[in-house]
């Protein structure tokens, strides 16, 4: 059984028009062509496109998607990975909407408004366990008083920075590119920059981690933190929780960042 263009672009929510470019770049041939021109679609491509538009939802273009389907043709693995990531996405939106329902609600009738649901699925403290139990309770403590500082427009362009630097990752990863590439260890360099914008961890900057730097739980005159141990234990972490794994389309994509930044970190850091 096969689909002929308007059936598929209707079904997908796409259009004509994108599925004919898609087959001019060849990044989705049509399975056949009909005698009156016509394109039809077998389900083979139906699972191609699917692909597309989830990769696409995860902030990639056209050139890293084409790279990504090309170095990973195995589709049931590959839609494992996004599977995970999905679900991981649906539970942080399902625990965002209870929030924000709570919310109207307590301002229909009244009622009182519990911060802890309030912002519950704003997902800046899901890590608070992990950060506290490595680098001390201070570190959580000075970051989330940075976030909970910022404006609603710093958050979005933080957000979006940390989104396409996740997105960045995985389109290397998936492309084939070696850990050590020109192409790799720039995303490294991104990624530790990244990092020391985040007051509290241990590669924050002076201006940013206030005296985290000079004075922190293991004395006054402890030497500067290990930003080398730091950066090469946070691509581990990557590795070993499915949780931050999913930030970088799964275990493939989270060994690559690791393997990445630890060369970044022995040769710069």
């Amino acid at each position: 059984m096969d689909w002929s263009v308007q059936q598929i672009a209707k079904l997908a929510g796409t259009t004509g028009r994108t599925l004919r470019h898609y087959d001019d770049i060849g990044l989705l041939r049509p399975s056949r062509t009909g005698n009156n021109g016509y394109r039809y679609y077998s389900q083979e491509s139906l699972v191609r496109l699917q692909r597309i538009l989830l990769l696409r939802d995860m902030g990639l273009g056209l050139p890293a998607i084409a790279d990504v389907l090309a170095n990973d043709a195995d589709a049931e693995r590959a839609l494992g990975r996004h599977l995970a990531w999905l679900l991981q996405e649906q539970d942080r939106l399902g625990r965002k909407v209870a929030s924000v329902r709570h919310t109207i609600e307590a301002l229909q009738t009244g009622g009182k408004i519990m911060p802890e649901e309030m912002f519950d699925g704003f997902d800046h403290t899901q890590y608070r366990e992990e950060v506290e139990q490595r680098w001390g309770k201070d570190a959580y403590a000075s970051s989330d008083a940075w976030w909970r500082g910022m404006g609603a427009g710093e958050k979005a362009a933080w957000t979006e920075q940390s989104r396409q630097l996740g997105a960045d990752w995985t389109a290397a990863a998936a492309s084939g590119v070696a850990a050590d590439s020109a192409q790799a260890q720039d995303l490294a360099r991104r990624h530790v920059e990244w990092l020391k914008g985040i007051p509290g961890t241990p590669a924050a900057s002076p201006a940013g981690g206030g005296n985290n730097s000079g004075g922190n739980s293991a004395g006054g005159n402890a030497a500067r933190p290990d930003i080398k141990g730091y950066v090469t234990g946070l691509g581990e972490m990557y590795m070993a929780d499915p949780r931050f794994a999913a930030n970088y389309g799964g275990a493939d994509g989270a060994a690559f960042v690791r393997d990445a930044l630890r060369i970044y970190a022995e040769t710069e850091l």
